[in-house]
């Protein structure tokens, strides 16, 4: 029996009904191909290795075909763009194809690049291959650093020409992920004056995905506290490795706490708390330093848009809501300084760690030392600090703050900063490297990055896939059509 004859499609979220979704079908890719795949996200899946072989395989995944079972729809929620009510947004360029049983539970598969739906405002649908493979490329890298994020199953290319700032070519990535659901799309009805609707989508989404907040006194405040963790140990892993999201709306944040959208992301090269990876974000409200009070900021807006799920007085709900949204604060400052903790190398808790995090950071930024150098060189420092200081303008301060970090490490603290401290992150250059070879028609290089990224904490076989950005990765920006 072939592979799509054995999936069995649930498809939860089609039963909330199409005012939630407008069902239609994808606008496939002419003569396409394959770009790239995920081995490791087939697995997830549950899926064989060949499974790319499969009977209209590229077809299905270039949007010409779909599997018995498939149910392609696109999803209706607003949000808010750079703090600005923006209105109904949608799966404007996203299709989701369905959800299949795995292994691992259902898992929702979603084409990016599908074409126009409903929702597309004024954008034509379409992905690019330049921006298919940063999202391939940093979803299956994120997963390997252990952020929670959605996957990425396969790219699908075509010589389709597609507008952007200039002609570039068509492509498909399909997304994989429990859910895509949004906090746009709780925005969508509350702002639409649909508390029937809302509800649904709460009921719903807490029976499939939240079900320990069903017998809550209050499941929606209940929902909106799990969310709030769930959103505080993201920014922390973000924060952690150095991820600058670089579009940080509403309808960019993910009710299960995932890293979604992939667009003008960036790991960051040399440390700036205020650096900002999105070149159209020309006021930097998402700077790497501001992201946590932008989720915090993004909650709020949640939280407005669940009060109508409330009885009783309006006022007194929304202190219930907002109560939930504080345990953010808590969660947040507790995941950070334990990742702190363990990206220093430090065993227990004293009451100067946070101080001893804080005063490295400072010095990393005085000397835009780079982020994940930095902290990759520390993990050899007790035996050879020389490489660590090469980073660093004012020694004779690092000298200093590694005194007192000596006096506080334990045996051992190598190998345990090693496996928490990577060697290798997608920075753009390498994304870039990738891109340039495959609009060429090179694909090879997709792939032994993507296997190189697998392995983060791993040296690498070639050095520069680990070693500081060259003088030209300066020059390259990211924006929203990244």
């Amino acid at each position: 029996m072939s592979l799509p004859d054995r999936l069995a499609w649930p498809n939860r979220f089609a039963s909330l009904g199409p005012e939630f979704f407008t069902e239609l079908p994808a606008q496939g890719l002419p003569e396409p191909h394959w770009v790239a795949h995920s081995p490791v996200c087939a697995a997830l899946l549950g899926w064989p290795a060949g499974w790319t072989a499969q009977p209209d395989a590229l077809a299905v995944f270039a949007g010409n075909a779909t599997w018995p079972g498939m149910r392609p729809l696109a999803s209706a929620y607003s949000g808010h763009q750079f703090g600005v009510w923006a209105g109904q947004l949608g799966d404007g360029r996203a299709l989701w194809l369905g959800e299949v049983d795995t292994p691992h539970g259902p898992q929702e598969l979603q084409l990016k690049g599908g074409g126009l739906t409903p929702y597309s405002r004024r954008g034509d649908g379409r992905a690019v291959l330049r921006s298919s493979i940063r999202e391939f490329l940093c979803s299956e890298a994120m997963a390997a650093l252990g952020v929670p994020t959605t996957r990425a199953l396969c790219i699908t290319g075509s010589r389709l020409p597609v507008m952007r700032e200039t002609v570039e070519t068509a492509a498909i990535v399909t997304r994989v992920a429990p859910s895509f659901l949004r906090f746009g799309h709780f925005e969508h009805f509350a702002h639409h004056g649909r508390p029937d609707a809302l509800r649904a989508l709460a009921e719903w989404f807490i029976a499939h995905h939240a079900p320990d907040c069903a017998d809550a006194p209050e499941p929606a405040v209940a929902l909106l506290r799990k969310v709030a963790l769930q959103t505080a140990d993201l920014m922390a892993h973000w924060q952690a490795v150095g991820f600058c999201h670089g579009v940080m709306n509403t309808d960019n944040m993910s009710l299960l706490g995932l890293t979604l959208d992939y667009g003008p992301f960036g790991f960051m090269d040399g440390f700036d708390p205020m650096h900002v990876c999105n070149h159209s974000d020309d006021r930097g409200r998402y700077a790497y330093a501001r992201q946590p009070s932008v989720a915090f900021w993004n909650l709020h807006a949640l939280a407005q848009a669940l009060l109508p799920l409330l009885d009783g007085e309006p006022e007194a709900a929304g202190e219930r809501l907002l109560d939930a949204v504080e345990a953010y604060r808590e969660r947040f400052a507790q995941q950070m300084l334990g990742r702190l903790r363990a990206k220093l190398g430090l065993e227990g808790e004293q009451a100067g760690d946070q101080a001893l995090a804080d005063d490295f950071l400072k010095l990393m930024a005085a000397s835009r030392a780079d982020f994940t150098q930095s902290w990759r060189r520390l993990s050899r420092a007790l035996a050879d600090p020389e490489p660590l200081r090469d980073l660093f303008i004012d020694r004779a301060a690092l000298d200093a703050w590694l005194a007192r970090w000596h006096a506080r490490v334990t045996p051992g603290a190598e190998a345990r900063m090693r496996a928490v401290n990577p060697a290798v992150v997608l920075r753009n250059h390498l994304a870039e490297g990738a891109i340039r070879a495959a609009q060429q028609g090179d694909f090879g290089e997709i792939e032994r990055l993507r296997d190189v990224l697998a392995r983060p904490f791993d040296e690498p076989l070639l050095p520069s896939d680990a070693a500081l950005p060259p003088d030209w990765a300066a020059t390259l920006e990211v924006s929203c059509s990244s």
